[in-house]
């Protein structure tokens, strides 16, 4: 049996660090929030997103500038607080049984990671019924924009959704730096424990060593127009149809947005789908697939 002295504490949170950045190193190279997702570093509780409804273009410089008055919409997304923690029991320590919690900190560790990705599916899945920054859920059929450039004027209405009976897949526009998503990071994810039994009452009154990692997050709408939405059949016609509605989008003044299709993000249920339309180089009969590269295939395990 092993007394607990302040050395075997420090092996043991030295060995605790190890595992959960094994684990979340490991894990966060798998995730795909980075890819749909603006990243914005958070100062604050929240962040309010004003500059959502537009954005500025060059144009040439004829007498004085000229400074856009961009329509505000007030956008908020509020941070919150996660956790996840793990006890470790005294009398393991004693028993020199601190092998079997390796894999638990490395567990923590990709647990952490896989929370961003969670996040981010829970908007996607969500999208049709969650509203953005133009007040209209993200995914919908009526979408306005406005006759002037300032966001004034007369409305129309464009979609960037598709109906049908099938699992949904999406088409997005990821070549820029903001994406139809954001993902606000207030604090980095971090470990932290509790060992001393002078200052932790937990360690005192339970004879359990803590040891938690905590973040401070949030998701939120981005772009609508980079994404688009289809529970259509997933085949050559209906991806033609969602890629050229993406192309013909069009911003507030009747400006074009220049955006061009990068990935079709699919689930499970229509990957194999994706890769016929996108990756195969003859289509049925021997023909030339048309569409053979012409966007990246994301294909997103947390999607049915």
């Amino acid at each position: 049996m092993s007394a607990i002295t302040p050395a075997v504490l420090s092996a043991l949170w030295t060995g605790a660090k190890k595992n959960f950045n094994d684990g979340y190193e490991a894990m966060a190279n798998q995730s795909f929030y980075k890819d749909v997702c603006t990243i914005v570093n958070s100062n604050d509780d929240r962040e309010t997103y004003d500059w959502l409804g537009d954005a500025p273009e060059m144009r040439e410089w004829i007498g004085d500038r000229v400074v856009k008055d961009i329509k505000s919409h007030g956008y908020q997304i509020i941070n919150q607080e996660f956790e996840t923690t793990i006890g470790v029991k005294a009398k393991d320590i004693k028993n020199d049984k601190l092998g079997t919690y390796g894999p638990r900190f490395r567990r923590l560790g990709e647990a952490a990671a896989r929370k961003p990705d969670q996040m981010v599916r829970d908007l996607i899945i969500n999208g049709a019924s969650q509203t953005c920054y133009d007040g209209q859920y993200f995914f919908d059929t009526d979408h306005p924009v406005y006759a002037g450039h300032d966001g004034t004027g007369a409305v129309t209405t464009i979609s960037n959704m598709t109906d049908g009976a099938g699992s949904p897949w999406y088409m997005l526009d990821l070549n820029s730096v903001l994406r139809p998503f954001i993902f606000q990071e207030r604090e980095k994810v971090g470990l932290i424990g509790k060992e001393d039994p002078k200052t932790s009452d937990h360690v005192f009154m339970r004879n359990q060593y803590l040891y938690g990692a905590d973040a401070y997050w949030a998701a939120g709408y981005g772009f609508w127009q980079m994404a688009h939405m289809s529970k259509a059949e997933l085949n050559g016609d209906n991806f033609d149809a969602v890629f050229e509605a993406m192309m013909g989008v069009t911003g507030d003044g009747g400006r074009e947005l220049g955006l061009m299709p990068s990935h079709i993000m699919v689930g499970r249920s229509n990957r194999s789908k994706a890769n016929k339309v996108v990756k195969m180089m003859l289509g049925d009969g021997g023909a030339s697939n048309p569409n053979y590269n012409e966007v990246k295939v994301l294909v997103n395990p947390w999607l049915p």
